[in-house]
């Protein structure tokens, strides 16, 4: 006896969930108990005893209304339903996930220029294991580095920071010059540095410039 009875009382809940959720669901897309009727067939007195918990559709109409609604059939029959993502947090997932892919590019595309040196290190090294200045594909490949970083970042992220990479690029390519001049011809062409001040004044007057906008327009 008290099993029938807890068995009649989950029905009873069971009707009054599926009422609950079809009317919210009914309200939600802007329909009334008529149009809802008409577009499953059945009179809107049907789709009254519904949403009043007074009776169920069968099987099969809960299929096609949760077709209709674009739910699945345990989102009917469930009293508790978890909140949906907003736009802007789907928005937002998207992006960061972006953001991850095109820095694993990004990563993975400076590390092959390291690969390249590394082949061409040992392409030197046994075609001709005398000579010592062939370590120096290793030192190319810094300024290498940083032409790839700069572009891959002023097609995907932040241009400001392509200001800071500039600068990178800069000292980078002084110091190759100077490690190049220095293993070649054993002199010390440390003078070199002096046009890395004009030129980070240069890098740092136009970053500030930009930041204030296109100094060319009216």
């Amino acid at each position: 006896m008290y099993s029938d009875e807890t068995q009649s009382e989950k029905n009873e809940n069971l009707k009054l969930i599926i009422a609950a959720n079809l009317s919210d669901l009914r309200r939600k897309h802007n329909m009334t108990q008529l149009d809802l009727a008409e577009k499953l067939n059945y009179t809107d007195k049907a789709i009254s005893k519904w949403e009043r918990g007074e009776s169920i559709p069968d099987v099969l109409v809960l299929k096609q209304i949760a077709g209709m609604f674009e739910v699945s059939v345990d989102y009917l029959l469930e009293k508790e339903h978890q909140a949906p993502l907003r736009e802007e947090q789907v928005a937002e997932s998207k992006r960061r996930q972006s953001i991850r892919a095109r820095g694993f590019v990004t990563g993975m595309s400076i590390l092959l220029v390291w690969l390249v040196a590394t082949v061409l290190f040992m392409i030197a090294d046994m075609a001709g294991p005398e000579q010592i200045s062939h370590w120096l594909v290793f030192v190319y490949a810094v300024p290498a580095s940083m032409i790839v970083w700069l572009v891959l970042n002023s097609i995907w992220f932040n241009k400001r920071r392509n200001y800071l990479i500039i600068s990178l690029l800069m000292w980078s390519v002084l110091i190759t010059v100077y490690v190049t001049i220095w293993t070649v011809s054993n002199y010390n062409a440390w003078i070199i540095f002096m046009l890395g001040l004009p030129g980070q004044a240069i890098i740092a007057m136009w970053s500030r410039l930009k930041q204030r906008g296109d100094p060319f327009k009216g």
